[in-house]
């Protein structure tokens, strides 16, 4: 099944096709930051983008209450039905986020900053489900999707190892800027090289009994940036090979993943440096040694 492109930076309110619709196993990752001053927002999984459509899942964060709370309906021939209710919010004023919408057989799982935060029962088929809109006080960085890889394509070529990131226990799926679902190692070509503004995303979930693994950006004759999470050493490398020899590691900044959890990376070129945020926070920046067009892999 063909992977749909991601929408990055889209603009408030916006209405987006969900290619082929939803069906068990699909899943939706919206990252993005609450407005400091906001008082609601909403994502809407529904069927149609015209006239008054169904709403098969109206995600509705609200702080304009006694609390902060997300509250979960259905809307069908245009009424609303019995609101549920999840207590905290879990998306505070002015943070950043990742939402991950799971289809299940029965139910969403969603799941906010990499925890799973409720299940909410389908009262309209998924199958139906054709559209994603986003309103509200909130900044939308992307909106991504991938499709669960049925059957795994063939191993791709992996990089060349070097003796000090061997990764004994890799991640389980990893999908990149696509977000097709991927065996590892995995490489592809970037189209266009980086630049500034240019966003790679990745998703996975960690091995319970993984040690390391990495995400390297490439060039020509080395690794331009390297990112590796280390559980065995409980933190998080950042690195660059040029010239055959890498360089000082950079380990400060915490260790945000977690053995058995999913994730997302998503890490924004920016003139100067990469900026990384793990599930909607920013966690890490890595200065450039190499210039950003000439990072292909």
């Amino acid at each position: 099944m063909a992977c749909q492109q991601p929408f990055f930076n889209p603009r408030l309110p916006f209405t987006g096709c969900i290619q082929g619709a939803l069906h068990e196993g699909k899943t939706i990752t919206v990252t993005g930051r609450v407005l400091p001053g906001s008082q609601r927002f909403y994502v809407n999984l529904q069927c149609g983008s015209r006239g008054n459509p169904d709403i098969a899942l109206h995600f509705n964060p609200r702080y304009d209450e006694s609390k902060d709370v997300v509250v979960c309906n259905t809307m069908q021939h245009s009424k609303w039905g019995p609101e549920e209710r999840e207590y905290p919010a879990s998306m505070t004023r002015g943070a950043n986020f990742t939402l991950m919408f799971l289809v299940n057989r029965d139910s969403y799982s969603l799941i906010v900053n990499g925890a799973h935060f409720m299940e909410y029962l389908h009262r309209l088929s998924s199958s139906r489900v054709d559209t994603i809109f986003v309103d509200g006080g909130v900044e939308i960085q992307s909106i991504a999707f991938s499709n669960p890889a049925v059957t795994p394509p063939p191993p791709q070529p992996g990089y060349p190892v070097h003796p000090h990131s061997v990764i004994s226990k890799p991640i389980v799926m990893v999908m990149l800027w696509t977000l097709c679902s991927q065996v590892v190692p995995y490489k592809n070509i970037m189209v266009g090289g980086l630049y500034p503004g240019r966003n790679i995303i990745v998703q996975g979930v960690v091995n319970h009994n993984a040690d390391r693994f990495y995400v390297n950006l490439r060039f020509n004759s080395g690794v331009a940036f390297h990112f590796n999470p280390r559980f065995d050493e409980n933190t998080v490398v950042r690195n660059s090979l040029l010239k055959e020899q890498w360089g000082p590691e950079e380990r400060k900044g915490g260790m945000p993943f977690y053995r058995g959890q999913p994730f997302t990376v998503t890490i924004t070129c920016d003139t100067k440096c990469y900026r990384v945020m793990v599930n909607g926070v920013q966690m890490f920046s890595y200065n450039h040694l190499m210039t950003l067009s000439s990072v292909m892999v």
